[in-house]
Parts: structure tokens; sequence; C-alpha cells
């Protein structure tokens, strides 16, 4: 299978540059997989295509104000550092430009040179390993540092640091949005749980495989990179729960769709507290086990996302709504609207 196989034409101007106002006033295009039908809604009617005992699984992770700009403590050349993974001991996986300018060895200032970081390592595609010196609490010196790692497609300032988070975001760790999620207001949420849906959540760590192309041109040959996820054993229950009791399983993003494939996969189709690495490739031909539906927004051509969606509701469906999105002038990306596939 050809990474050219999954390729559309998208106008530059339908790559969504703000947020909108409203998080529930995005368009919602609904896919019904059996009868291969298309409706276009809007994301606040969600609600009515959810059942009592369903269950929407919506991945809690939040966004690290990631984005570092800094300069060379010997040449003053500037430097810009994007966290990706913390190694431990102050000790990050990162990815640097320019990255022949950072050898090991090299030091970088930060801000006033509260923040300091020495390379220790060098890794495939720019990648760096630095080590952080400071005092105080990191986290909090890279609230007043940092900045949001925006995709590169978004040319626009955010305004609003919190309009790239989930307003269900808990734990740290992520170098980019679980951007299905963006669409959600906790007074929809509550809406959805009080017509008995249940709601519950999971935690992937959005790493570096958000911001690799596929390469190759043959997908198989597609290395995915590794991303931390973590389930609990109410969540696990919970979600056995719904599967006996022939609710159907909703993931929100394909974030929880790999963390739910993950675990069904370790545990014979069942769900079990865990936790670990998962490097999970979904593509046409996956058989899913774990999941019903699926809510996500509209993703780069050529992209693992695109890939994983069409494994789910088949690669001709996929790109003909693609189309028609396109023909309708819907928003792209990680601020643009969203699809539901039932």
């Amino acid at each position: 299978m050809k990474v050219n196989d999954f390729d559309f034409h998208l106008p530059e101007e339908l790559i969504a540059q703000t947020p909108l106002e409203n998080r529930t006033s995005s368009r919602l295009m609904v896919l019904d997989k059996e009868n291969k039908s298309i409706e276009h809604e809007h994301f606040y009617d969600l609600k009515n295509h959810l059942k009592k005992g369903d269950c929407l699984v919506l991945n809690d992770t939040r966004v690290l104000p990631a984005r570092l700009f800094g300069q060379k403590t010997d040449t003053g050349a500037k430097v810009e550092i994007l966290l990706l993974k913390e190694e431990g001991q102050d000790t990050w996986e990162t990815l640097v430009k320019p990255a022949k300018r950072v050898k090991p060895g090299t030091e970088i200032t930060f801000g006033d040179g509260r923040l300091k970081a020495v390379c220790v390592g060098e890794s495939d595609h720019g990648g760096r390993h630095l080590k952080f010196i400071y005092s105080g609490i990191f986290y909090e010196l890279l609230d007043d540092l940092g900045q949001m790692p925006l995709p590169p497609y978004i040319k626009e300032q955010l305004e609003e640091k919190d309009r790239y988070q989930t307003v269900y975001a808990v734990h740290q760790g992520s170098a980019a949005a679980p951007t299905a999620g963006l669409h959600f207001t906790e007074e929809l949420i509550e809406e959805i749980k009080a017509s008995g849906v249940h709601v519950t959540f999971i935690t992937l760590h959005v790493g570096l495989g958000t911001f690799r192309p596929v390469s190759v041109d043959d997908i198989l040959e597609h290395d995915m990179h590794a991303e931390f996820y973590q389930i609990t054993k109410g969540t696990a229950e919970l979600l056995n729960h719904v599967r006996e009791t022939g609710g159907r399983i909703i993931t929100v993003g394909t974030t929880s769709t790999r963390t739910l494939e993950t675990v069904a996969n370790k545990f014979d189709g069942k769900f079990e507290e865990d936790a670990g690495w998962t490097d999970i490739f979904i593509y046409p031909g996956y058989e899913f086990k774990a999941i019903d539906g699926l809510i996500t927004n509209f993703h780069l051509p050529k992209s693992t996302l695109i890939m994983l969606v069409s494994a789910f509701a088949s690669k001709e469906f996929v790109m003909e709504a693609y189309n028609e999105a396109v023909e309708e002038k819907y928003r792209f990306f990680s601020f643009g609207d969203a699809m539901l596939i039932l």
C-alpha cells in the first residue's frame, strides 16, 4: 500500500489558523459506515447521535508549553527547541532547529539565563537529547518561558494558551494537543452524561509521531514513534461493562483509539488496567478490537492519522468524505472541524 493512496488536494485557505470563539460551533460531518451516507451538522449536535449506555473515551493529556527559543551560549546563535519526552534526571528528548548548530557539549541559554541546557546526545530527524540546568521548579520555568507547540501549518499567533488545550486536560506530557477533544466544552460533556452516556478518560502523551512525516513510499516501511499511555482500573472496568451490556465505545481522537486498540490487542479483546509505550500503526486491513465509533478532526494528506481513519471506515469512503469536505469548505487540521464515524 502506497503513501500516495492517501493523498488529496487541499486548498491552503481551508487550513484553520485560529480556533472558533465557541468550541462546539465547529461543523460536524457524520459518516454512516454501513450505509455509506454523509450528513453535515454541527458539533453541538453530537449528543443526538449517542445512545444511553454508550461510552465516550477522551484523552486527558495536557500539552506542555514545550517550544523554547534560546541561543547558544558561546556564539549567541538562535536555536528553537521542542520538548518531546522526558527521559529522567532533567534530560529530555527534543527536536532542534537548526539541528546542525547543536552538537554534543553545546550549551543553550533561555530567557534571562534561569534555564540552560546542554546537548548530551543526538538522534534521527533533528533529534537531540538535552540535559536542563536550573534552580527552582522546571515546569514553572516552562510556563514562563515556553510557548505552545502549534503545528507548522498554523501561522497565526495563539492569543490564549488554553485554546490549544482540551477543557479536561490534566496530565502534563504532550508535545501536541489531542485535537478532536478541542470541540468539547464542560457544558456539552455534562449534557452528554445527563443523557445516560458514560464519559471516561485515558492518557496518551502525544510525541514525535505527530511531527514525523511518512517519508517512505510503502507505508509498511514506516516506523511509528512510541508514546506513553495509561488506562486506569476504573476505566477498564467501565469499558468491559459497556461492551457486555451492548453499549458502543466511541473514542474521541486517534490517540484514544490507539490506546484502546493497544490494550485490547494485549489482553485478547478485553480491557485491563495498564500503562506502557505504544507504537501501534493502524492502516487499512487492520481489524479493530476495541472501538465502535470515532470522533476525529480532518487530517493532513498522506499522514498516519488519515490512514487510521481509512482503516476504520474504508479508504474509498474516507477519501470520498474528504473530497466532499473540501467542496463544502470545511476547516481542516488542529483548529478545524470534526468528523463522527459510526
